[in-house]
């Protein structure tokens, strides 16, 4: 059965029912004639020792709302109590307060108390030798001792563990955010790698689309093989876009194996800088002449270097043919200690630069600052240049 909500641990009903087991255990002390512990005030009416009970059991009660009324309420009572010759319980219920002052009490609090206490088993325990007059008066600080330096060590240990234990609950908070804050980052940055990537494999397409088919509904009296060679841009075009598109959506979709992430990079499906013929031999059937030029051996590339490649000779090319003047001269050069891809076309009427969002300028330079390369782009002598530099790594 639940224990009501009024009930639960840190409420103020707990307390109340604490203080009224407290008064109960105390009542039935009371019972059993445990007071006075002292004989030096023999003539004292035992119901007066109710009193400073009820006194320190209403201390009790109050230990989280108002710790240090609790522990003067307490105090006082107590001393009331032993000056009337103490009563067993209310020494007992005391303790309660002490411990009580020391776990919900400030940090003055208790290191106040563990002194107090301390000086008082001191003082008792000199008291006692000089009145006896040998080690045997060691015993009247052992009282002390148990009543009150016990309660409050005991106060402090389970502070320190709560306190330790609240620290390590704000860490693992901490902690737990900065990982929430790293998976957001990092689905943000997936987001744009797949802009990105979605960019760079349509927009060629699409512009050689867009190109041939202005031109055959632009041009007045194309003969039927101007027309079917339109057509057949088109739907090359058309079906290569659909063919990059349905694997990229393919990888989306598929399940990642157990301990390996789904990669639009994956090595079965990416784009490589040794399949750049492809590129070329689409644009030049888009009617862009490309001039290719290979410098060095051709070798195999670290995946991103070589998706990067790919893609920036791509949007290169794609650029080329939307603002360029027909033609464009490749180069691509494998280097000791990486690969160079340089672009050159001349300038269009609309001076060569594109005149789009910037989507492709911004999504190049992107990749070539991801892989701490180097990019450039802009015209120069008349042209428009683009040039890349990906470091590879140590010569091979």
């Amino acid at each position: 059965m639940r224990a009501p909500t009024w009930l639960g641990p840190g409420t103020a009903g707990r307390d109340l029912l604490l203080a009224a087991a407290s008064l109960a255990g105390g009542g039935v002390m009371y019972g059993l004639g445990t007071q006075p512990q002292l004989s030096w005030q023999p003539t004292v009416p035992e119901p007066l020792f109710l009193l400073p009970l009820l006194v320190t059991c209403v201390a009790v009660g109050l230990r989280r709302v108002a710790t240090r009324t609790s522990l003067t309420l307490g105090t006082v009572a107590v001393v009331a109590d032993l000056a009337m010759g103490g009563s067993l319980a209310t020494v007992l219920v005391y303790t309660q307060v002490l411990y009580d002052a020391c776990v919900f009490g400030s940090a003055r609090t208790w290191r106040w108390l563990l002194r107090v206490m301390v000086g008082l088993s001191v003082l008792a325990t000199a008291v006692g030798v000089l009145v006896v007059g040998d080690w045997r008066g060691v015993g009247f600080g052992a009282p002390v001792v148990l009543a009150g330096v016990l309660p409050v060590l005991t106060g402090i240990s389970v502070r320190q563990y709560r306190d330790q234990a609240a620290a390590e609950r704000a860490r693992a908070e901490q902690t737990a955010r900065l990982v929430e804050l790293d998976r957001r980052q990092a689905v943000s940055a997936e987001r744009a790698r797949m802009a990105r990537e979605l960019h760079d494999v349509i927009a060629n397409h699409l512009s050689a689309v867009a190109i041939h088919a202005t031109a055959a509904l632009s041009v007045p009296g194309l003969d039927p093989a101007q027309v079917r060679s339109a057509l057949r841009v088109i739907r090359e075009n058309s079906v290569q876009g659909l063919a990059e598109m349905r694997q990229m959506i393919g990888l989306l979709r598929e399940p990642a194996e157990p301990g390996r992430a789904v990669d639009a990079t994956d090595e079965s499906t990416r784009a490589r800088l040794s399949e750049v013929d492809g590129l070329v031999d689409r644009a030049r059937a888009a009617g862009l002449a490309v001039r290719v030029t290979r410098r060095g051996e051709p070798r195999p590339l670290p995946v991103g270097v070589d998706l990067a490649a790919y893609r920036i000779v791509q949007e290169s090319l794609t650029n080329a043919l939307k603002h360029g003047a027909g033609e464009a001269d490749l180069l691509v050069a494998y280097e000791p200690t990486g690969v160079v891809v340089d672009v050159d076309n001349p300038v269009g009427a609309a001076g060569g630069a594109p005149t789009g969002a910037g989507a492709g300028l911004i999504g190049m330079r992107e990749r070539a600052v991801l892989l701490d390369g180097r990019f450039s782009a802009g015209p120069a002598r008349g042209r428009w240049r683009v040039r890349v530099e990906l470091p590879t790594g140590a010569a091979q």
